[in-house]
């Protein structure tokens, strides 16, 4: 999203920066700020004025904890490294299911069903999330990881480390969840889900910052008529629920993007986990 219409919304670039977007601002001015120009601290990130600033006020004479505490800030230099973890993990982890039976026993306890969600002795929740780690052959991985590779140098930066997590992950859930109430007793592997859910967000905050989000659009339209050709073997409900909670995601963090919204982001976003959670309920009931 570098498009030359985004320059009509100022508020989404860095102030010392005009030329790079950003949807981070800094703690204590609320001013845009880039990758370059945020300094983490325990409670976000500040601007370099503002850390000057809170520099200067930290008294010269024995070192308190505070000054400790700026001496040990490092400033974020923007890298995606939520983004290359889970590549990282990901890949290692399809490697490894490659082993013979060491393999094979990975698959079976990371892969979905809905039978594991069910109440009962073989309650196994976390399948929710690891699904995205296994994939079924080397071409599956592959093309997950590039995307995910491709959208997240784009979004992580621009969202914040937790805040990319957070999309992730409940991407992954949603398309987890979709599954279970549409394709009941079905296995499912791979990242797609939370790979359509950075689509489904990329396109959302696109709109919001008045970027030209043709290309996302067309890319969304064309990776859905894949799903749905015969014979694709791809699990539709995975995309569907992923894309639809990232763009759910997608919303919140446009909408409460101000200082004093952050409270109010962090409740809904947990309410949208819970709200999911709450969903398997429905399987839970048909099965009994």
């Amino acid at each position: 999203m570098t498009n030359a219409d985004l320059r009509a919304n100022p508020d989404n670039f860095c102030y010392r920066h005009p030329d790079r977007q950003s949807f981070v601002l800094c703690q204590r001015c609320t001013r845009t700020i880039c990758p370059e120009c945020q300094t983490q601290m325990p409670v976000g990130v500040i601007c370099p004025e503002c850390l000057r600033e809170q520099q200067k006020n930290v008294k010269a004479t024995r070192p308190s904890r505070g000054t400790r505490a700026v001496r040990a800030m490092r400033r974020s230099d923007g890298t995606p490294v939520v983004t290359y973890a889970i590549v990282a993990l990901t890949s290692l982890l399809y490697l490894v299911s490659l082993i013979p039976r060491v393999g094979g026993q990975i698959e079976w306890w990371l892969a979905f069903n809905s039978v594991f969600v069910l109440p009962g002795p073989n309650l196994q929740p976390w399948r929710l999330l690891t699904v995205t780690l296994v994939h079924a052959s080397i071409w599956h991985v592959a093309l997950n990881m590039l995307a995910l590779w491709a959208l997240g140098r784009s979004l992580e930066p621009l969202l914040g480390r937790w805040r990319f997590t957070a999309l992730y992950l409940l991407s992954a859930l949603g398309g987890s969840v979709l599954v279970a109430l549409l394709a009941p007793g079905t296995w499912v592997v791979g990242a797609s889900g939370a790979v359509w859910g950075l689509l489904g967000a990329m396109f959302v905050i696109g709109r919001h910052l008045g970027a030209n989000v043709t290309a996302i659009a067309v890319l969304l339209g064309l990776n859905l008529v894949i799903t749905f050709l015969p014979g694709s073997n791809i699990s539709w409900q995975a995309h569907i629920g992923g894309g639809l909670v990232g763009a759910l995601v997608g919303v919140i963090f446009a909408r409460t993007r101000a200082i004093r919204q952050q409270r109010t982001q962090k409740l809904l976003l947990g309410a949208t986990g819970v709200g999911l959670l709450a969903l398997l309920a429905i399987p839970a009931l048909l099965y009994i």
